[in-house]
């Protein structure tokens, strides 16, 4: 009696555990879309997630063979043609490579200095040294020159390739930033004189984040006279919205200020303690180098978080649309509401 119920529980057991196999495997079999970030990208958590992949500063230091690999094994991977035994982690982290280094619109690679994964290294030197050297115009001038071709070299690699960008716009942008944060800084350099030595920190900030707010719209000019393209949810091209670029690009100048916020807010408090020992005092050479680490840690956080403020795929409610706009957008879908989505830039 006992023996026919052992065997029926045996046989049950069997092909559950078979299904269960064959479950995992179908999961392990499916193929990732290289195409598509790894994290969900309507979350702040997911595309942090996928920031701090993407702007880890290691990558950096890839070689173009490593870099040129990836971008090969993905191809491959793509129409299924990958070498035998490739594994998820192998795959992921061919993407993470791809999505820091290649061009998003054309896939061409970009250049080191001007990848967001090089935001780290490359903005705590300069901020560190706009933190140290503020005090004299011609170190005022110096640095916030530098800061502004650094930060004009970062806009031109990530630009969006299909807006048409001329040189001489580039140039204008460029050396309008440039121009502003200088006068700024002289400016205020001045007018603190007699404030308190804490005061004067703060300087280079507001000089930054005056030019940010120069730079970034004067870079993408054309978008908000000609209007950014914007697709309805199911990716169908709607028209250009000028609205929809005013609003894209607000985002982006207040990503760019909160990177650099934290850093050039908290270290002046910081170091205005910290001169004040004597040890300190002893060790003034050593001043820009600890400024130079601790905005390297800031940026280390802020960089990806600045980058996950907003999605990068930025919506527009229809009714906020400019008038004819929202006539195209009621031809096209048969709705009078609803939702456009475009890419808001970095």
């Amino acid at each position: 009696m006992l023996l026919p119920l052992f065997l029926l529980w045996s046989w049950h057991w069997v092909k559950a555990r078979h299904s269960k196999l064959a479950m995992a495997a179908a999961i392990r079999a499916e193929r990732i879309d290289v195409d598509l970030p790894k994290w969900d990208q309507s979350t702040f958590l997911g595309r942090l997630k996928h920031f701090f992949s993407i702007t880890d500063p290691r990558t950096a230091l890839c070689s173009e063979t490593d870099l040129d690999n990836a971008s090969k094994l993905l191809s491959q991977y793509r129409i299924g043609t990958e070498p035998p035994g490739t594994t998820e982690e192998q795959i992921r982290y061919a993407q993470k490579l791809y999505l820091s280094a290649f061009h998003p619109d054309t896939g061409d690679k970009m250049n080191v200095v001007g990848r967001m994964s090089f935001q780290v290294p490359g903005g705590m030197l300069i901020t560190g040294c706009l933190l140290q050297f503020y005090k004299t115009v011609p170190q005022v001038v110096f640095w916030q020159w530098v800061n502004q071709s650094f930060n004009a070299f970062v806009n031109y690699t990530n630009r969006n390739a299909k807006s048409d960008v001329t040189n001489k716009q580039i140039g204008v942008a460029y050396a309008s930033a440039t121009t502003t944060a200088t006068i700024v800084s002289v400016a205020l350099n001045s007018l603190t004189r007699a404030a308190p030595p804490l005061i004067a920190r703060f300087v280079p900030f507001a000089a930054v984040a005056s030019a940010n707010c120069v730079n970034i719209p004067l870079m993408r000019q054309r978008e908000l006279t000609n209007g950014i393209a914007v697709y309805d949810e199911n990716g169908e091209f709607i028209g250009h919205s000028k609205r929809a670029a005013v609003k894209g690009i607000t985002q982006v100048v207040t990503s760019r200020i909160t990177m650099a916020a934290p850093g050039m807010l908290i270290i002046p408090i910081i170091m205005e303690k910290l001169e004040k020992y004597r040890f300190m005092q002893r060790i003034r050479i050593l001043h820009a180098p600890i400024q130079i680490l601790m905005c390297g840690v800031s940026l280390v956080f802020m960089v990806p978080i600045g980058c996950a403020m907003f999605p990068q795929k930025c919506s527009l409610s229809v009714d906020h649309l400019e008038p004819e706009m929202r006539l195209i957008f009621e031809e096209k879908t048969g709705h009078k509401h609803g939702k456009v989505f475009f890419n808001k830039g970095l």
